[in-house]
This record gives C-alpha cells, structure tokens and sequence, in this order.
C-alpha cells in the first residue's frame, strides 16, 4: 500500500523550523487535512524550542486559498471550514513563541493570504498576486482579508478590490503597507531564510515580549499610556534574562552579543547534572 506524501513538511536546524506546503500540483490550495496537518507542524516546531520559523509554499503560488475542487456548494459547511479549522490555526500561528517569517509569491489569497496575516513578518516576491477573486464565485474575502486591507488601505481602496477582483503584486502590497518588504521573486526566498537565521540568534524573549505588545496594539486597541505601562512591564520582566544581561555587557564590551534564547529564570545548559 503507496501512503500519500504529506501535504504539508517540517524541517529544522540550527534553532530554524521550515514548513512548506506541498501541493504545487494545485497551487497549495488547502483542504481540511491539509489545515490539520499545517497546525501539527506548527505544533511540533513549538514543542521543539525553534527560536525562528519560516513558511513557504512549494511550486509556482505561496497557497491559491481553500481547495474547493470537490466542495459542492450546496453541502458546504462553511462555518465547519473557517470557523472550525481556518481561524483556531491563523489564532494558532500568531501565538507562535518566536518570530515567524512567511514568503509570498506566486497567488497568495482567501486562506492562503490569512495565512500571510498571521504571520510575523512577510516578505513578498514582487511577482505575487494578493487580492479578493472570490465575487467571481459569489463569495466574499475571509481569513482576516477584510481587517487588513481596511486598516492597512482604507475603506475606498479595499471595496475597489474586492469589487473588482484586481489582484495587486507584491511590490505594490508592499507599497501600500500590507507587508514587510518586496524582493526579486529569485531571491525572496533567501532572503527570508537569511532573516531567520538571524532571528533565531536573536533575543528570543525580548521578541516575544514585542510580539504580544503589538497583539494587544492590533486586537485591543490599547492607547499610548496603557501600551507604554505595558512596555515598561515587559522590559522590567526581561532585566531578568540571561540575554538583557549579555546584550548590555556585550555593548559595554564593544563587541558582538551572543544570546541563548532563555526565559527569564530558566537554568543554563547542563545545570543540574
């Protein structure tokens, strides 16, 4: 008996987890198993202690969104889909304890650009397509499409594109301020997998503590003073860390710092044996 390949692969070294989606043959486009086994991926890259990861789409397209080539619409428990699988992943993958980078190229839409959205940091091919096809199907921008175009572009510009279903490239997502930055489609690869690998050598716990600083910025609307009480918490918290003690030393030292990663009141390596 021939097992199918899995849809979805996780590889890492060197502190980095990568997960690509693996069905080029149609343009990434996700179904129910794959959404499952894109979150056991993020799971056991957690489990691991990553301190970096990288998503990426296999083939031609970062992901074309839901797979709908045996949905009959009139059985078609959207709810079950985007309710049930779509949103506790995306809520997943924003809750990663380290940075996360997503490289967008080819289609990035519906599912696929919720997948963009929850990611820390994109970088996209200026090639890449974002946008909302979907009124040619008679259905509307989800995982999260509506919230960003409309904070990122405005109410005009985001109605323009759902109603017109133009698709922008990556360099004019950028430009509009969806994104991180644009690259040549032949190097936007590399230059997210060189991004991570510098993250991972990072200050782990200080990016973390920016990571829920900007969750409560974007999702409970804190003001200046309660976002700066929070700032000052979360750097009175990392005074306690291995990696705020070697960063000031190492600035104090002129030279380069070398963080571990560790939390706060965490043993070193090999205490206790």
């Amino acid at each position: 008996m021939t097992m199918p390949a899995p849809e979805v692969t996780l590889t890492i070294a060197d502190g980095v987890a990568e997960i690509a989606l693996a069905a080029p043959e149609r343009l990434n486009a996700l179904g129910p198993d794959t959404l499952r086994q894109l979150s056991a991926a993020y799971t056991a890259a957690e489990e691991a202690g990553v301190r970096a990861l990288v998503l990426r789409g296999e083939g031609r397209a970062f992901c074309a969104g839901r797979d709908i080539s045996g949905v009959d619409p009139r059985e078609d428990d959207v709810l079950g889909y985007l309710e049930g699988l779509v949103q506790p992943l995306l809520e997943q993958m924003s809750a990663f304890p380290a940075p996360t980078f997503a490289v967008a190229h080819g289609a990035c839409l519906g599912v696929g650009l919720g997948l963009l959205i929850a990611s820390d940091v994109v970088y996209v091919a200026d090639g890449a397509k974002i946008g909302s096809p979907f009124a040619k199907l008679g259905a509307t921008l989800d995982s999260g499409g509506h919230a960003l175009f409309v904070e990122r572009l405005g109410a005009h510009r985001t109605l323009d594109l759902i109603i017109t279903g133009r698709l922008m490239s990556g360099a004019e997502a950028v430009a509009g301020g969806l994104f991180s930055q644009a690259f040549p489609d032949a190097e936007v690869l590399d230059r997210t997998r060189a991004a991570a690998r510098e993250a991972a050598s990072g200050a782990t716990e200080a990016f973390r503590a920016s990571k829920q600083l900007v969750r409560q910025l974007r999702d409970e609307r804190v003001g200046l003073w309660a976002s700066m009480s929070a700032e000052n918490r979360a750097q009175a918290a990392l005074c306690d860390t291995d990696d705020y003690r070697e960063g000031f030393a190492a600035f104090q030292e002129k030279r380069p710092p070398v963080f571990s990663g560790a939390p706060a009141g965490s043993e070193p390596a090999g205490a206790g044996a």
